[in-house]
């Protein structure tokens, strides 16, 4: 599993980042989408090994309220979702 997503973030763009928001009614800022696209890319493999411990809420300071909602309520669906693949 790791080995799939790790080749997926390693070719992933802005835009798969900004298509994905956008299929959850996301519609980031210039500064979130940087933000959320150098995060993924440096940090997934830590959220990976401890999706438990990751604290969204570390992060709301670098999202509108209103997307900072929305993100957290798609975290918590795939967290959900996929936690017992991890």
């Amino acid at each position: 599993m790791y080995n799939i997503i790790a080749r997926y973030i390693g070719k992933m763009t802005k835009d798969d980042v900004r298509d994905f928001a956008h299929s959850k009614n996301i519609d980031l800022s210039e500064h979130e989408l940087d933000f959320t696209y150098d995060f993924l890319k440096r940090n997934y493999q830590n959220i990976l090994s401890n999706p438990k411990l990751f604290n969204l809420e570390r992060y709301k300071s670098n999202y509108s309220e209103e997307n900072y909602e929305k993100i957290n309520k798609v975290w918590q669906e795939y967290f959900q979702r996929f936690s017992s693949f991890l």
